[in-house]
């Protein structure tokens, strides 16, 4: 005999209201660490990324002593965090990253709930401003453009302040990523931090020095028989990236403002000064945001490093 449903009555298959499944009983850590990060390799993450992962998770797990998943808990974060001897930034930049692990293991059903977000690290958070636009001229002035280097380094600075791209993307960006009869950049996701495509404009100026710079490294790359489409290459025709996290460029910028006794002339200072210039000029959070390729807007914000009457005059115009 069939059942007849109410109006008000729910029918739910008993499957659906099972728990969700927890991690087999007796998983060991490191192999579900391995198997996320073969998920995650796969999913194209940077080699850079899954490096950071294995470096403080194994750390988590050399410290507490832990064996298997069932094992980590609040307390056992607590006592790898009081281990260490560093700063509360640095504490808090590790904790981050065991939390980014723990939450794939709650993606692959391994855990019920994710415990882990109650624990917290306090950090005064200082924000770092941005480069001022005069500091930059007088740098752009005072480099020698008529050499190979010099002329890299202009134009690369240009870049960082007129697209704000981060350091890495700029080591990555290629010849073909400019179009040229548009004005525009296309930065293809497998460059981007945020693994997202982008198009960002391009001025005349940056247009013409392209034109010029590409010319160069085609002299180069043919003196010393290297095939690549990098954009900013070294005097010898290879990436500006390399192995360490201050590319060529980054290096340079360090060295002009010692030399020339510059403060604040860094790619990220740049980066920041990028972003305070679109707002300036009267562009919105939400579009600068996009521009700067973040994940959430409290980062962009702080990139801002807005004045508290400046927010309270800009609040005004609305009231």
């Amino acid at each position: 005999m069939t059942k007849k449903i109410g109006i008000f009555d729910i029918s739910v298959k008993p499957e659906i209201l099972k728990p969700k499944e927890t991690a087999p009983k007796g998983l060991e850590a490191e192999k579900a660490l391995a198997m996320i990060c073969r998920q995650m390799e796969l999913n194209g993450y940077r080699e850079r990324t899954l490096n950071d992962y294995h470096l403080i998770f194994n750390q988590f797990l050399e410290t507490t002593g832990i064996k298997h998943l069932e094992e980590i808990n609040v307390d056992s974060i607590y006592k790898w965090l009081d281990s260490m001897k560093v700063s509360p930034s640095t504490k808090s930049t590790r904790l981050k990253c065991l939390k980014a692990v723990l939450s794939k293991f709650f993606n692959n059903g391994w855990y019920e709930s994710k415990f882990w977000l109650t624990v917290q690290i306090k950090v005064d958070k200082q924000v770092k401003a941005g480069a001022k636009e005069n500091d930059l001229n007088i740098l752009l002035s005072l480099i020698d453009t008529t050499t190979f280097i010099g002329l890299r380094d202009a134009v690369a600075i240009l870049t960082l302040y007129k697209t704000g791209v981060r350091i890495n993307t700029l080591g990555l960006i290629q010849e073909s990523h400019i179009d040229f009869a548009n004005g525009v950049l296309n930065l293809e996701g497998s460059i981007m931090k945020n693994r997202n495509n982008i198009k960002l404009p391009l001025d005349e100026q940056l247009i013409e020095l392209y034109g010029v710079l590409i010319e160069q490294n085609e002299k180069i790359r043919s003196y010393y028989k290297k095939d690549n489409n990098y954009l900013f290459i070294t005097q010898k025709g290879t990436s500006i990236n390399g192995k360490s996290t201050n590319n060529t460029i980054s290096k340079q910028l360090n060295k002009y403002a010692k030399r020339y006794n510059l403060s604040n002339i860094n790619a990220h200072a740049i980066r920041r000064a990028y972003a305070k210039s679109l707002y300036d000029k009267g562009a919105n959070i939400a579009l600068i945001s996009k521009a700067l390729g973040h994940s959430n807007l409290a980062v962009t914000t702080q990139y801002l490093d807005l004045e508290i009457d400046e927010v309270a005059e800009n609040l005004r115009e609305y009231m």
